[in-house]
């Protein structure tokens, strides 16, 4: 049998990480991309193939799939999109070039290397495209209006792509993830100093007794429903092996319980829900 191969997006850490080294365990040709080449470095140190690949940066998009393709004679089995940062605030401070940023890195880099992925599934006869969206692509959160935006984009090209997809052998898929063990709040730092002055807005006040604490002081544990990257990559791998894989997987409780929501309350009901935390 021919090894399947996969590209990985944002693997530096968390779950790209673990499901990178996970499928590699089983048997996969991964190619382990990373937006720094510091961390490309590092899974080269171990074996793997490690593109750069920065969504902000079309050149990167396409010099790494060819660099993919250049190992494959031309093959790639399956893609998934899972690099992603947010960019925390109060949507009233979040200048407009905030979200121009995040979708870049969201969602334009994302449909840019799915459509480049999508003439070799073709050739091929196969595909799969996995979209790792999150459970603020169901229903949204306050002080997320960035990455919630950029997440519901994400469900609106997913959902259309596999619906469109349905003439061909390619299959489209959805993550869902609720809270997962990464550092994707550690990251959004950066993202929060550049872009919001906490200190001049109307909710200095709350910005100080919520978010920044979230933020900048050590966690005293999980999160609520809070599960490990490993419990994604099961679910990666239910995508990927099962010969007519479901369009969504939900991860975690959390997710369970918000799409449930989302379904059976009204949209004040759902809001109060949400507000309440």
């Amino acid at each position: 049998m021919t090894t399947r191969s996969i590209l990985i997006t944002g693997c530096s850490s968390g779950i790209g990480f673990d499901a990178a080294h996970t499928l590699a365990g089983r048997g996969w040709q991964v190619f382990a991309a990373c937006r720094q080449e510091a961390d490309c470095a590092r899974f080269r140190a171990e074996g793997f193939i490690s593109p750069r690949i920065d969504y902000t940066d079309e050149d990167s998009i396409g010099t790494g799939l060819s660099e993919v393709l250049e190992h494959t004679g031309g093959r790639l089995d399956a893609l998934f999109n899972n690099g992603a940062h947010a960019t925390p605030g109060a949507l009233e401070d979040l200048p407009t070039d905030a979200l121009r940023a995040i979708f870049e890195a969201n969602v334009f880099g994302w449909h840019t290397l799915t459509r480049r992925a999508i003439p070799v599934m073709r050739a091929q006869g196969h595909g799969r495209i996995v979209n790792h969206s999150s459970v603020l692509g169901l229903v949204v959160m306050p002080w997320r209006a960035a990455y919630n935006a950029s997440k519901f984009a994400v469900e609106g090209l997913t959902d259309t792509l596999r619906i469109e997809m349905r003439d061909t052998p390619i299959h489209v898929v959805t993550l869902n993830t609720g809270p997962v063990t990464t550092k994707i709040r550690e990251n959004s730092i950066p993202h929060f100093e550049r872009w919001v002055d906490w200190r001049a807005s109307p909710r200095r006040a709350q910005y100080e007794a919520t978010l920044l604490k979230r933020l900048y002081e050590s966690r005293g544990g999980p999160d609520l429903f809070e599960l490990p990257p490993s419990a994604v990559t099961a679910k990666l791998l239910r995508a990927l092996d099962s010969p007519t894989p479901r369009p969504r997987y939900y991860v975690t409780r959390a997710t369970h319980l918000m799409g449930a929501a989302r379904r059976l309350l009204p949209t004040r009901g759902l809001d109060w829900l949400i507000a309440k935390g």
